[in-house]
């Protein structure tokens, strides 16, 4: 089949689906109801190959659409589709199918929102807005709004089958549409994979399988986790009575489900009396705009001729940091080794009001057009850079290896690569109980709790999510801290790390 690189399937979203996948997400209709089944996506035909293997009297019809022509032209070449599909090369996000439909099946494109154009960006707000009532945080990607479109286009009565990221469950967009899904559909089953068992081994994500329905919803469904892969998946779908013991299946709670998120394992939702929020401030890192600008090595800054006191101490990629501290000593040996480890930090000079070093080097950005780039060009002047007191601890934004809270000894000011934490009370001894808190392994094995999961076991939390960690109740205990819960202190705190 098809021979495109790993660049061109990104720019189109394109991760085939392999055939044991299919093949179970076709089995949720094979009910004797459905007449037709529709897959807005159907790239290389995995549906409809699934289909005619179980669908053994074939008497169901099928339908795909897909925008590219060359792999549908390809999977006609190769046979896959015959009389009893209808195959098109159609956009579904740009012109779905008029009429409403009993069976929807899908592996969406995944592309991410910083690829999309902004006049794609602009018809996605309007099919959420049609859709849901309401848009949906820009930062979702473009699978997020084929799994709108496509239950907005279920009958009464209809079903789908998808597969998706994680991060439809995960997301800062994640609560909005759950609670749209929720409220309007039956979530009837939502299958989750061990990584050994992944359908995607080669992709840096973790992949769900969701079973929806256009029916009132329901208080209980079925989560399923597979430990590794074998055929006892399909034979759950088939409703066979045979050995699961490679699978796990919880009765869950609906509720329950939307709050914790269908891609984490159950919580009880008051299990938790405390989170990160009750003893620190968490902010993302600084963001430039242009690393390879304002981010330089301490050499670059001699040649320059850079003085001091515009320059500050700065981490800006998670394997410069090797250990749980980070010193002074540390330091020095990134800049031994030519790492950057200062950032650029003017406020709101003029141009003409600063030294002739700088200005000339100001001069080689506008040479650049770095002013005119996205975030850049929001400021003024342009070359003004973000503020941010030394956290006492850093986090890493997203992590391969053991995740894991840092001691900031350094004083640096972390890059985006991190989330700043800033304790709510700056005493010694309150810092040292909170550093045994975040770094206890019940602690961090929570994060899954509040993380985006992507392959590998890699982690991704973001600021309000980290904020939210769970802590346990009998680490708080042993450990002997107080929680700060005053309103003032936290108001003072935000308004410090940010001066």
């Amino acid at each position: 089949m098809s021979n495109k690189n790993r660049e061109e399937l990104r720019n189109l979203g394109q991760f085939w689906t392999p055939g044991w996948i299919a093949k179970v997400m076709v089995a949720y209709f094979l009910d004797g109801k459905q007449k037709e089944i529709f897959d807005p996506a159907v790239g290389t035909g995995a549906f409809y190959t699934a289909l005619k293997e179980l669908d053994k009297k074939r008497q169901i019809k099928f339908y795909g659409t897909d925008i590219d022509k060359n792999v549908i032209k390809d999977a006609f070449n190769h046979k896959i589709f015959d009389n009893k599909s209808v195959v098109e090369v159609r956009d579904f996000i740009k012109e779905p199918p008029t009429k409403k439909i009993s069976a929807i099946i899908a592996n969406p494109p995944y592309i991410r929102h910083h690829r999309l154009s902004a006049d794609t960006k602009k018809l996605l707000k309007q099919i959420s807005y049609k859709y849901t009532g309401y848009d949906i945080d820009g930062r979702a990607g473009i699978h997020i709004y084929f799994l709108i479109q496509s239950l907005g286009l279920l009958k009464n009565g209809g079903k789908l089958s998808f597969i998706m990221p994680s991060d439809t469950c995960e997301g800062v967009f994640a609560k909005k549409l759950w609670n749209w899904i929720g409220n309007n559909y039956c979530i009837e089953k939502v299958i989750t994979f061990e990584s050994e068992a992944t359908p995607f081994p080669n992709i840096d994500t973790n992949a769900i399988i969701f079973f929806i329905s256009k029916n009132p919803k329901q208080s209980v469904f079925e989560w399923v986790r597979v430990k590794k892969e074998s055929g006892q998946l399909l034979n759950y779908l088939l409703n066979k009575n045979c050995d699961f013991s490679d699978l796990e299946i919880i009765k869950r709670d609906t509720e329950e489900a939307l709050f914790t998120g269908m891609s984490r394992r159950p919580t009880e939702r008051s299990q938790y009396k405390y989170r990160l929020s009750d003893f620190a401030k968490v902010i993302r890192g600084i963001a430039s705009g242009a690393n390879d600008y304002f981010f330089i090595t301490k050499q670059k800054a001699e040649e320059l001729g850079i003085p001091g006191r515009y320059l500050k101490s700065a981490l800006g990629r998670t394997r410069d940091m090797e250990g749980s501290v980070i010193t002074l000593n540390d330091l020095k040996k990134l800049e031994e080794k030519g790492r950057p480890t200062l950032l650029l930090s003017l406020d709101n000079q003029r141009k003409e009001d600063l030294p002739k070093s700088l200005r000339n080097y100001i001069e080689i950005g506008e040479k650049n057009n770095l002013q005119y780039k996205a975030l850049i060009s929001t400021r003024n002047p342009w070359y003004k850079m973000e503020k941010r007191k030394p956290p006492k601890f850093l986090f890493a934004y997203l992590g391969r290896r053991n995740a894991r809270f840092v001691m900031n000894q350094a004083g640096v000011i972390p890059l985006t690569s991190f989330l700043c934490v800033y304790p709510l009370f700056d005493d010694k001894k309150y810092v040292n109980k909170l550093w045994q808190i975040l770094n206890n392994p019940k602690t961090i094995n929570n994060l899954k709790l509040v993380g985006k999961s992507y392959g590998s076991g890699a982690v991704k939390v973001e600021p309000r999510s980290l904020a939210n960690l769970p802590i346990p109740e009998e680490v708080v205990r042993r450990v002997g801290i107080e929680p700060m819960y005053t309103k003032e202190q936290q108001k003072t705190l935000f308004e410090f790390a940010y001066s």
